[in-house]
């Protein structure tokens, strides 16, 4: 059998302004820019022990924006150690007054959604530890994995983004 991957390096986005986003991404993200280039692109990460995780690339401030629900990347996700950590950085975006598209139960995670200075999808979510998933199995089920799992500060905002799955329209 062939070898396959060891995990995900990096995401490379492209960005209209990189000194802005990459401000976005240290301000809200707590992220380390290993290197920066005005004008051209930033290098950085979470994780100091990576060369880098996000790659900012700058297309220039008429470059179009992503639109909509388009074919491409949907978002990247940034994981949190804790759900004390969520909650903490819930706390930190409700302080920047930054725009929460979405937050969602997932059941074996709680994910809060994102938007960047361009438009790119931003997830940051605390996932259970493998051991105290409901299943090994259809982990995204909701008669399987059920939801409730994650009380917070969220609470009032928090919605089912898992679709029930629908029969095929007859035709």
């Amino acid at each position: 059998m062939a070898k396959r991957p060891m995990y995900l390096q990096h995401v490379n986005l492209y960005v209209r302004n990189a000194e802005r986003s990459k401000q976005w991404y240290e301000d809200l993200l707590g992220l380390h820019t290993y290197e920066y280039r005005p004008g051209w692109a930033a290098f950085m990460s979470a994780d100091e022990e990576q060369s880098h995780e996000v790659a900012l690339m700058q297309l220039g401030d008429d470059a179009p924006l992503q639109q909509k629900r388009q074919v491409g990347l949907n978002h990247m996700a940034w994981r949190l150690e804790s759900l004390d950590d969520l909650k903490e950085f819930y706390h930190r975006i409700k302080e920047k007054g930054q725009p929460i598209e979405r937050i969602a139960d997932h059941g074996i995670s709680l994910g809060i959604y994102l938007r960047d200075p361009d438009g790119n999808g931003v997830e940051v979510f605390y996932e259970m530890p493998r051991a105290e998933w409901p299943a090994d199995y259809h982990v995204f089920s909701r008669e399987v994995t059920g939801r409730g799992r994650f009380p917070g500060p969220w609470d009032a905002e928090l919605v089912d983004q898992i679709p029930v799955p629908q029969p095929a329209a007859a035709e």
